[in-house]
């Protein structure tokens, strides 16, 4: 199954030269060069990760599209991509997994995607395992003795 990315940044160079590298690495790629795309598509499809470019419409309209991926009930990972790192300084907060600065060697963009995709997987896994112990720890004290 290939692992699908919506990348969002309002640079079509940018979008397409990222589109094109991550096509190659056998990612399923989507793009979207607004905030307001990005959303629309968020809420159509599904995706593992999001990588949206920090300023667009308006210089944080970044976070519209983090606070948009953390509402979807499949939890993308999301990175930050961005060539102002002060302006995205509070992006853990934001809710973001990763901070990217442009411009980025391809190597160690392919490289952060990865750890990012996989940390995420991880978290999610850790937080099913969590709720089903949970659940089971309830259902064993409603049982009578």
């Amino acid at each position: 199954m290939k692992r699908r990315i919506l990348l969002v940044d309002d640079e079509l160079a940018i979008l397409l030269t990222l589109k094109t590298i991550l096509e190659i690495h056998h990612f399923e790629v989507e793009t979207a060069s607004s905030a307001k795309e990005a959303i629309a598509k968020l809420k159509a499809n599904v995706y593992h990760m999001v990588i949206t470019d920090m300023k667009m419409e308006h210089d944080k309209a970044g976070y519209d599209v983090i606070r948009a991926a953390k509402k979807t009930e499949y939890n993308p990972a999301v990175a930050i991509l961005t060539a102002y790192p002060l302006l995205g300084g509070d992006w853990k907060t934001q809710g973001a997994n990763s901070m990217l600065v442009k411009p980025m060697n391809t190597d160690d963009l392919l490289r952060r995607i990865e750890v990012l995709l996989i940390q995420h997987e991880d978290q999610k896994q850790e937080i099913v395992t969590k709720s089903s112990a949970k659940g089971k720890a309830s259902q064993a004290a409603k049982k009578p003795a």
